[in-house]
């Protein structure tokens, strides 16, 4: 009978119920939060590529199609190493057609009465590996982006 009351007593007791509590809730709660920075990470990582072809793009804005000045201006317009023009940049000759360019030769006559315009497209590329491992998604990951600009 008395150990019986012992338990009983030891069931009732509430001191260190919240230490309990919180190491049972405790690791959920760091995956979520290591989750939710390593995805900060990720967007952080996204603006970078997403920049890096737009200096790109400004770049032959300002010196014209030179491929050399491109990947030069891709590789170091942020803080973030690795990030490369991959595919390199190319030239194309076209007419604007709401949010696209329709491919004409150079020189031609677009249907709006315009000369078709010089683009130049510029990709960068960066190699993105993550804290964690998410069902669904590689690691690393392969983060990209593309501007295009019309430079004549």
């Amino acid at each position: 009978m008395r150990p019986l009351r012992s338990l009983i007593n030891c069931l009732r007791e509430t001191k260190g119920v919240a230490a309990l509590e919180f190491a049972l809730i405790g690791p959920f709660l760091c995956i979520f939060i290591l989750g939710v920075v390593d995805l900060g990470f990720g967007f952080q990582a996204q603006m970078a590529v997403t920049q890096a072809a737009q200096a790109g793009s400004y770049a032959a804005l300002l010196n014209g199609f030179n491929t050399g000045t491109i990947q030069s201006a891709v590789a170091n317009s942020t803080g973030v190493d690795g990030i490369t023009a991959s595919p390199t940049a190319t030239q194309s000759c076209g007419c604007p057609s709401g949010t696209a360019v329709t491919a004409t030769p150079c020189g031609s006559t677009c249907s709006n009465g315009q000369t078709a315009g010089t683009y130049i497209t510029v990709s960068a590329q960066y190699q993105y590996s993550t804290m964690l491992t998410y069902p669904g998604l590689s690691s690393p990951m392969m983060l990209a982006a593309t501007s295009t600009v019309r430079i004549k």
